[in-house]
């Protein structure tokens, strides 16, 4: 039988339940252990794609094209659990499937109501995970414990543990333990409180994870144990990582988490094996060089509105065995200060994707300057269209390019809407959106990955505009990989210049920590390679004190 575990958190909101969840994930996995991975989110958008990124941060898209929360970028980064649709389920998504149901009769009359019928799909949505081929499946719960919009999904998973039988379903609760300097002490009240909150809803947590700034000592363990109702051995602490947040498995597992889980739920006593991710660790905190990486955009004040972004430039830096810097350049300061100045000594740039016009003259501004300067440039998604009207207006001496986005009476509109898109009028789920395979015609890209066909997700509704192409490969710009079924461009490159390559795609989405996107560990080689020449780089002892900046 399957077993089901649930994450939930009290006290305050981004304690990283996601990153505990995935840790959790991982060590299963290590255990030779078959697991699926879901998040549940109160709020009441069917999905995140209209959301703001400043609210939300960036929107995580799947193979299947499903528009998630970030936190599954985490999933997919720690574990090689499947994820789909089913693998993100919010509270839009569960009461419009319940209205459904309601408006086709399938109640048969009754009073549709909270609890069982609301609650009832909520368990649904986590047993369609399950199954004979899944050994565990882990539900992490959005929000924090005593938020009104998610009382529901806390019903639901009370109901879940006697639905299935106690031996086969686990809770596992996050709090704080926050550290008071003035006072010197760790106060456990915060979390006494979020226990006490979760037990009135009927749920007793069977694991409590503290994230906290120091270690805990057996006294307040034994404190927790007490006045939480949890045996002191499974009052774990979450201590901020010194490097990189790819330690956090490590740290679950020296406190015996794996260990407990299994002996808990009756699973395999099969060690974990964890040495690839060991040595990964290892890389981060011991590089051999360093490399300094610009990110251009305009959501640049918060880490979660590119977060697959920084996390795959990483990645790309472990493959070389080097601390990735990251700059983090707003696109208006170029326009302000200049690509000279916001852009001085840095050994790559990197434009992500976005929307919109705001930024616009400073991304171009970027990519003109990594163009003319021989610095490695990658372009992703709307990183690529900038790249775009860059070479048509400078080289090709085109004033009037532009995007059919930001300018729909373009002179010269070298992006322009696909086709498929111009009968849109929902903004909601409505993008080319998901993984679309990519024929890669050479260049650096091919280079990279080592193979002709690729599979890419995409989230974007304008492209190159194919009557453009012949005229840029006049100037030196070549579409080196293209969608042989639509005929759409899928990737740039500048042949002449030592990496300029830009993408239609999302690479970030398929890379992780023991795999970099191939992409990302040769744009990182290429800014290494940069770094070398203009005599820049230094020996891993001058770096090595230092925690990694991403």
């Amino acid at each position: 039988m399957t077993r089901f575990i649930f994450i939930t958190g009290g006290v305050v909101s981004s304690l990283g339940k996601g990153l505990t969840t995935a840790s959790i994930g991982l060590l299963l996995e290590s255990r030779g252990l078959r697991i699926r991975i879901q998040k549940l989110d109160p709020y009441l958008n069917v999905d995140p794609g209209t959301m703001n990124p400043f609210q939300h941060g960036e929107v995580y898209v799947l193979d299947d094209g499903t528009e998630t929360d970030l936190d599954l970028g985490h999933y997919e980064r720690f574990t090689g659990a499947p994820l789909s649709r089913a693998s993100n389920v919010t509270s839009g998504r569960i009461y419009s499937e319940v209205i459904r149901k309601e408006r086709a009769g399938e109640y048969l009359g009754q009073t549709v109501q909270v609890i069982p019928h609301v609650t009832d799909e909520i368990k649904a949505s986590i047993e369609a995970l399950g199954g004979d081929d899944v050994d565990v499946v882990l539900t992490e719960i959005g929000g924090t414990v005593g938020d009104i919009e998610g009382q529901a999904f806390l019903e639901a998973i009370r109901q879940f543990r006697l639905d299935k039988g106690a031996r086969n379903v686990l809770y596992i609760h996050m709090t704080l333990l926050p550290f008071l300097r003035a006072s010197g002490e760790i106060k456990t009240k915060p979390t006494q409180q979020s226990v006490g909150k979760l037990r009135e809803i009927g749920i007793q947590a069977d694991v409590l994870i503290c994230r906290c700034e120091k270690p805990i000592t057996q006294e307040l363990r034994r404190k927790i144990s007490l006045y939480c109702n949890v045996e002191p051995q499974n009052v774990l602490d979450e201590k901020d990582v010194d490097y990189s947040i790819y330690e956090v498995p490590l740290v679950l597992h020296d406190q015996g988490l794996d260990n407990l889980i299994a002996e808990r739920l009756g699973l395999p006593d099969t060690p974990a094996d964890l040495t690839d991710w060991r040595a990964t660790v290892e890389i981060i905190k011991q590089p051999d060089r360093e490399v300094e990486i610009a990110v251009v955009g305009k959501y640049i004040d918060l880490q979660d509105s590119y977060k697959s972004i920084y996390e795959s430039i990483a990645h790309g830096g472990i493959a070389n065995r080097a601390r990735v810097n990251v700059r983090r350049v707003h696109a208006e300061d170029i326009d302000r200060l200049g690509a000279d100045v916001a852009l001085a000594g840095v050994d790559g740039v990197l434009v992500p994707g976005g929307f919109g016009v705001r930024g616009v003259h400073g991304k171009i501004g970027a990519v003109r300057h990594a163009r003319e300067q021989g610095i490695p440039y990658f372009g992703i998604c709307y990183g690529l269209q900038m790249a775009v009207i860059e070479v048509a207006r400078d080289l090709l001496g085109l004033a009037g390019a532009d995007t059919t986005e930001n300018d729909r009476n373009a002179v010269d509109p070298v992006i322009c809407l696909l086709e498929e898109q111009r009968a849109v009028t929902r903004m909601g789920g409505t993008m080319r959106l998901g993984a679309q395979l990519c024929h890669v015609l050479g260049g650096r890209a091919r280079e990279a990955y080592g193979q002709d066909l690729v599979s890419e997700r995409h989230r974007h509704r304008y492209e190159l505009n194919n009557a453009y192409r012949e005229r840029l490969a006049e100037v030196g710009l070549f579409v080196t990989g293209v969608n042989e079924e639509l005929d759409l461009a899928e990737i740039i490159e500048i042949p002449a210049h030592p990496w300029f390559v830009a993408v239609q795609y999302h690479p970030e989405f398929k890379s992780s920590p023991t795999r970099a996107h191939p992409l990302f560990a040769s744009f990182v080689r290429a800014a290494l390679a940069h770094r070398a020449a203009r005599g820049g780089e230094n020996a891993a002892a001058a770096s090595a004190a230092g925690p990694a900046a991403c």
